[in-house]
């Protein structure tokens, strides 16, 4: 097939320029559009450039509705409010949208999931193959450890981040959940401070760590009476998500409207 025009925005930010970046770099793939803010400082600069690389020839610009127009795909690491805007032109235009915004509430997911009729939509909390295979194991471990073994999620991020607990920590915690045929919301443990009590059985905590200019670290703690296991990913360059995501937006274009992850994207979901 001819290469996939693909749409950057949030083009200014340090995810938009890795993915800048991975579309340069990843054959099948290129670089039609970058956007930002209306009052962005970037406006007019060259793409490439802008990411460290030679002149690509395409302008930053704040007009995504042309740009969604003339694309096959759209790469949105952006907020969420940002991105369901974004989410209305990409199922107007029919587009490939690829989601690793994080912060996202279940009303928010219920936008994505109604224009998924109209746009193939992949979006996950995070988009290295490391991480989803990580996911998998920690659903089976769930599931073979049963609710003797207690679950804690742990992650650090650098200082900069503004949700809490990470989206990957939330993809590892519904992986947790689903191994245990439980609802995630029903069982997790978000904060723990002062007189707590014992901890309720079946719970699934979250511990999060801010600090220094940390891409990302999750660890999965099964604790059992007499032995642990931990399951850990370290994330050393944030490129591995703008890889992955350039990935997921070449497998999603041949597909049908549906609302995908990357585990569907890496052929682990029957895993």
């Amino acid at each position: 097939m001819a290469e996939l025009r693909i749409v950057v925005v949030g083009a200014g930010g340090r995810m938009g320029r890795a993915l800048i970046r991975a579309i340069h770099d990843i054959p099948g793939a290129r670089l039609v559009a970058a956007i930002e803010r209306a009052d962005s400082g970037f406006l007019g600069q060259d793409a490439g450039m802008l990411a460290g690389l030679e002149p690509l020839k395409v302008p930053v610009t704040d007009d995504a509705l042309v740009a969604f127009a003339a694309a096959d795909a759209v790469l949105d690491f952006t907020t969420p409010e940002a991105t369901l805007s974004f989410l209305e032109y990409a199922a107007q235009a029919r587009i490939v949208h690829v989601i690793g915004t994080t912060g996202m509430s279940a009303e928010d997911d219920e936008k994505v999931f109604a224009a998924s009729r109209h746009a193939r939509i992949v979006k996950s909390g995070n988009m290295s193959l490391g991480v989803n295979l990580l996911s998998v194991l920690v659903e089976q471990g769930a599931r073979a450890l049963g609710l003797e073994w207690d679950i804690e999620v742990l992650e650090m991020h650098h200082r900069n981040k503004v949700d809490a607990p990470s989206g990957t920590a939330l993809l590892l915690g519904n992986a947790a959940a689903k191994g245990r045929a439980v609802d995630l919301a029903d069982h997790s443990v978000r904060v723990r401070d002062g007189v707590t009590g014992a901890r309720e059985p079946g719970s699934i905590g979250f511990a999060t760590l801010r600090g220094g200019s940390v891409v990302g670290s999750h660890s999965v703690i099964f604790a059992g009476d007499g032995e642990r296991v931990e399951l850990s990913h370290i994330a050393e360059d944030r490129s591995i998500f703008a890889q992955g995501a350039v990935k997921a937006a070449l497998w999603a274009f041949p597909q049908k409207p549906d609302l995908y992850n990357m585990q569907d994207v890496l052929g682990l979901s029957h895993q």
